[in-house]
C-alpha cells in the first residue's frame, strides 16, 4: 500500500514517526482514532505500510527538537496542538495544577482517564500520551494491561507513560507486545517522592548515573519508543541520548535530549512556583485576573449587561394583579 506524505502537516509526520518505532501492530491500535483529520485518516488505519513513515531515527535527525508540553482539557490542548506542539502529555501533574492535591498520588485512573479523553476530544494530530498515576501500575500484571489498555480504548490516548525503574522493564515489554506503546521515564520520578524524599536530582554519582543509562537500555529493549529523562546532570542525559536509539525528551535535563517537555500551566505563567529546570513564557495568569476584575466591575457598577446583552419581548400580556 503506497502512502504520499506531501500533503500531512509537518508536525503530524513527526507525531507519526514517533509511533514508527514500535511496530505495526502499535500503528493499528492508534488506527481507532476516528476524528483525525481526513488528510491524515489513511496512516491510522488497518494496514497501512509502515516502511513509508517517517523513523525515529528520522525524527532525531531532523534540526528542530521534539516539542512535548502538558495539557489537561480539550481548550488548552486545542491551543498546544494549535502552536504546532508535536506531543501533548496528559500528566499526572494534573493533580498540583489543576485538581488541587498537594502531590501527584492522589490522582486516580478515573480521574486520567477523564483528563485524558478531554484532550484526545480537543485534538486531531497531536500525539496524546497519557501518564499511569501512582498505584495504577505494577500491582498487579492484568490490572496494569487493562489500566494501561483502557487509556486507548475509552480515553483515546495514543501512548502511556510509565514512571520507569527495575520493576517496569518487563510491564514495558509486556504492554508493547499487546500493541500498547510505552513512553519510559528515568531520572526524577514524582511518584516516588516518599521514597527519594523530595524533588530532588537524581544520577548526581557515577553508580546512580550508570543505573539509568542501564535501566534506559532495558527499557529501549523492553520495546518503549521514548525516555523521558527528569532532573539529571546534562552530561548523564547526553550520554543517554547518546546511547539509545530511541528519542530522549528532556525536563531539566540539559539541551542534548532529543526534544524538551515543560509543564504547560508552568510556561503559561499559571503555577504559584516552578522548578528551578522551568521557565515561565507569559502570564496568563495575569490576563484571567484581569478579565475578572473587570467583569466584577462591570457588574457592580451597572456597566454589564449593557443593552445590547439581553432583549425584551413588547407582546408579553403580564396579568397586572401577578
Amino acid at each position: 500500500m503506497e502512502v504520499e506524505l506531501v500533503d500531512t502537516p509537518a508536525h503530524t509526520i513527526r507525531s507519526l514517526g514517533v509511533i514508527k518505532s514500535l511496530c505495526p501492530a502499535s500503528v493499528g491500535v492508534l488506527a481507532t482514532r476516528h476524528h483525525r483529520s481526513t488528510r491524515i485518516e489513511p496512516f491510522y488505519r488497518f494496514g497501512v505500510d509502515t516502511t513509508h513513515m517517517t523513523t525515529t531515527r528520522g525524527l532525531r535527525e531532523r534540526d528542530d527538537p521534539i516539542t512535548m508540553l502538558t495539557a489537561y482539557d480539550a481548550l488548552t490542548a486545542r491551543i498546544v496542538e494549535d502552536c504546532g506542539i508535536d506531543i501533548i502529555l496528559v500528566g499526572d501533574s494534573m493533580g498540583t495544577t489543576v485538581l488541587g492535591y498537594d502531590d501527584t498520588l492522589p490522582v486516580t485512573i478515573d480521574e486520567a482517564k477523564s483528563r485524558t479523553a478531554a484532550v484526545d476530544r480537543g485534538t486531531d494530530d497531536a500525539l496524546v500520551v497519557a501518564d499511569m498515576p501512582f498505584l495504577s501500575v505494577g500491582v498487579d500484571e492484568s490490572e496494569t494491561v487493562r489500566n494501561a489498555g483502557e487509556m486507548l480504548k475509552d480515553a483515546g490516548a495514543d501512548a502511556v507513560k510509565l514512571e520507569s525503574g527495575p520493576h517496569t522493564v518487563e510491564i514495558t515489554e509486556r504492554l508493547t507486545q499487546l500493541g500498547i506503546p510505552v513512553m519510559a521515564h528515568l531520572g526524577l520520578t514524582p511518584q516516588h517522592v516518599n521514597q527519594l524524599g523530595g524533588y530532588t536530582r537524581q544520577g548526581t554519582t557515577t553508580e546512580a548515573a550508570e543505573e539509568i543509562i542501564e535501566l534506559a537500555r532495558d527499557h529501549e529493549a523492553a520495546g518503549a519508543f521514548t525516555l523521558v529523562l527528569e532532573h539529571v546532570p546534562a552530561n548523564v542525559a547526553e550520554r543517554v541520548t547518546e546511547t539509545l536509539d530511541i528519542p530522549t525528551i528532556g525536563i531539566g535535563a540539559g539541551p542534548n535530549c532529543d526534544g524538551q517537555v515543560l509543564v504547560g500551566t508552568d510556561v503559561m505563567g499559571l503555577s504559584e512556583e516552578i522548578p528551578p529546570f522551568a521557565e515561565q513564557f507569559g502570564d496568563v495568569k495575569r490576563e484571567m485576573t484581569d478579565a475578572v476584575d473587570a467583569y466584577r466591575s462591570a457588574v457592580e457598577s451597572g456597566a454589564f449587561p449593557a443593552a445590547e446583552h439581553s432583549h425584551t419581548e413588547p407582546d408579553l400580556d403580564f396579568d397586572a394583579d401577578q
